[in-house]
């Protein structure tokens, strides 16, 4: 019996690889349709995003102060700081004994920003030109990059976190991830270097990729025979509780 426990193991992971797996395609197909975005991205500049491009550059250049502090604040929850922190967590989740678990959380992050990288080549659209800008970046702008990884990474971290939380933590912590997801989006267009519409892609893109990959984590969970769990309130694996116990004891 000692030796089927390793191939039940390895027959485990094949499956969850295959179920992210899955789940990524899954995912690529919401480029589908996205290409209705995709198509008003390619026109001009609706009235929408230029009215709020506008108002929002002329109170920028009012309010030096103000825009110095969003400029810290874009970097400060861009998207190289959600990545090191998922993967500090995910490496973390490796010394505490659940790789499965950091598995899909490398992954999340992982497809969510090559899908969006696909996406802004795709597109091609130009970023806001402005009289004089208070900031720059590079690349194109359809989607937001800092919209999809500040949704990526808050979404997989909450996840992570919310077997350890109380029902208010969990409430606080979600309240928290949706505060830091809009106000970043909201500094990429306050800074003049994407509109409105970039900014809201990038969000439901990296809702997207979040929702489909911990599906698809449920679904194995349930393949394996664990208890029925809802992500969205007791997280991608309430198991990592007995798993940190354990480790302390």
């Amino acid at each position: 019996m000692g030796r089927l426990q390793p191939r039940t193991h390895v027959e485990g992971d094949r499956r969850l690889g295959l179920r992210l797996t899955v789940a990524s395609l899954a995912v690529a197909l919401i480029m589908i349709p996205f290409s209705l975005l995709l198509v008003v991205a390619k026109m001009p500049v609706n009235g929408l995003d230029a009215g709020v491009a506008e108002r929002l550059h002329a109170y920028a250049l009012a309010h030096p102060g103000v825009t110095r502090v969003l400029i810290v604040w874009t970097d400060l929850f861009g998207p190289w700081p959600w990545r090191i922190a998922v993967i500090a967590y995910a490496a973390w989740l490796l010394y505490k004994g659940a790789p499965r678990l950091a598995v899909w959380a490398v992954t999340t992050v992982t497809v969510g920003g090559l899908l969006g990288l696909a996406l802004k080549i795709v597109v091609a659209r130009a970023r806001p030109h402005l009289p004089d800008p208070v900031a720059l970046a590079p690349g194109d702008s359809f989607p937001s990059g800092h919209a999809v990884n500040v949704t990526l990474g808050a979404g997989v971290i909450v996840l992570l976190l919310l077997p350890h939380l109380s029902r208010w933590g969990k409430v606080l912590a979600w309240t928290l991830a949706w505060f830091l997801v809009l106000s970043v989006a909201y500094t990429r267009v306050a800074l003049g270097v994407h509109w409105v519409s970039d900014v809201v892609a990038g969000i439901v893109l990296g809702a997207a990729v979040v929702a489909a990959t911990a599906a698809g984590f449920e679904t194995w969970r349930r393949e394996q025979g664990r208890r029925p769990a809802s992500p969205l309130t007791e997280g991608v694996e309430p198991e990592t509780v007995k798993v940190s116990h354990v480790h302390k004891n």
